[in-house]
């Protein structure tokens, strides 16, 4: 690959850990290398190019889960490159529950509170729901406080968070633009085949990948997005958080 070719600009700009370089090297050769300069070009689309693969400056050798959400966040203060983690928040809770910012996030809410019920801090009422009455009442000197520490938690846990489409531009279809990606999520996926890492997929555009080919190599968690509230009482991702642990303190080290 040529020095300037534009998948060597971007990985350059998005500062990706040297574990991950080769690889993603290899699988935006899968890309149209004409759509790769005009992201390089005309960088009005979210994350940017700064950002757009910050999911992978974890490193690789600890990495135990490929969580792959939909889109970015359509706010430039919310998309940073890591499916989920709205940048505009920083802490979780205020004394009448959640944070009004984790409250108006409707995904991260219900990350939050599906933590909640799996890790055992809450039970749901007679209706299902987790209110913000029983939040506020819960002791949490224990738990993480901010938004950064509960992704610190999941990054110590081995997951890294990249969205089936990695850029959002305004007025285009999602569904059309993140087949331009599905060359590199193959490659990406035939790259790890031997690594032992589950996929985890939320959402429409995340379950797409189980059509490619390479997804055949992985064990799969799949889910709705959690944007719905039903996620939070899927029993597959209250298994999958009660293993995570989230909400405690984040174990010493991931390497890299």
């Amino acid at each position: 690959m040529h020095p300037d070719h534009p998948a060597r600009q971007l990985i350059g700009r998005s500062r990706v850990h040297a574990e991950w370089r080769p690889l993603l090297l290899q699988a935006l050769e899968a890309v149209d290398p004409d759509y790769l300069q005009e992201l390089i070009d005309d960088p009005d689309w979210l994350p940017g190019p700064e950002q757009v693969f910050a999911a992978f400056r974890r490193d690789r050798r600890n990495c135990r889960y490929l969580l792959f959400g939909e889109s970015p966040y359509p706010r430039p203060e919310s998309a940073n490159g890591i499916a989920f983690q709205d940048a505009s928040v920083s802490g979780l809770w205020s004394e009448n529950g959640l944070s009004k910012a984790v409250n108006r996030a409707t995904s991260l809410r219900n990350l939050i509170k599906t933590a909640l019920l799996a890790e055992g801090h809450l039970q749901a009422d007679a209706e299902g729901r987790i209110t913000q009455q029983a939040i506020a009442r819960l002791d949490k000197s224990r738990l993480v406080g901010s938004l950064d520490a509960f992704f610190a938690a999941l990054e110590a846990r081995g997951v890294l968070a990249f969205n089936a489409l990695p850029v959002l531009h305004a007025g285009r279809g999602k569904t059309r633009e993140a087949r331009r990606w599905h060359g590199f999520l193959e490659r990406l996926l035939q790259g790890l085949r031997q690594e032992g890492i589950t996929l985890v997929l939320w959402g429409r555009i995340a379950e797409d990948i189980l059509a490619l080919p390479g997804a055949r190599h992985f064990r799969v968690l799949q889910s709705e997005h959690p944007y719905n509230v039903s996620f939070i009482h899927n029993p597959v991702m209250r298994r999958l958080f009660a293993d995570w642990r989230l909400l405690g303190s984040p174990p010493q080290g991931t390497g890299g």
